[in-house]
């Protein structure tokens, strides 16, 4: 089965809290057996509503990045962003 990709699209509205997030999603996405490939780094925005912070993650498959976002860890993470954040997150399965 091919990997996935997490791709969120983030605009930082309250720092302090999506701090506490970014604190606790991180170990919460290793947990289920998720690295960051590119964090908050250097982009250029070709198309689309631009956001200034840019996150990949890869997973195992779709279905282990899916059950990232829905188990307890991540949504006790994601509680700290709601509110401080405007997010689009998708997530692509890889092609081999």
């Amino acid at each position: 089965m091919p990997g996935a990709y997490w791709i969120a699209h983030v605009t930082v509205t309250n720092p302090a809290a999506y701090g506490r997030y970014a604190e606790a999603a991180g170990p919460a996405i290793a947990k289920a057996g998720g690295k960051f490939l590119a964090r908050g780094a250097r982009y250029v925005q070709l198309e689309g509503k631009e956001r200034a912070r840019n996150v990949v993650a890869w997973f195992p498959s779709l279905e282990a990045a899916e059950a990232c976002y829905r188990g307890p860890e991540y949504q006790a993470a994601l509680a700290h962003a709601k509110g401080a954040a405007e997010r689009d997150l998708v997530i692509v399965e890889a092609i081999e």
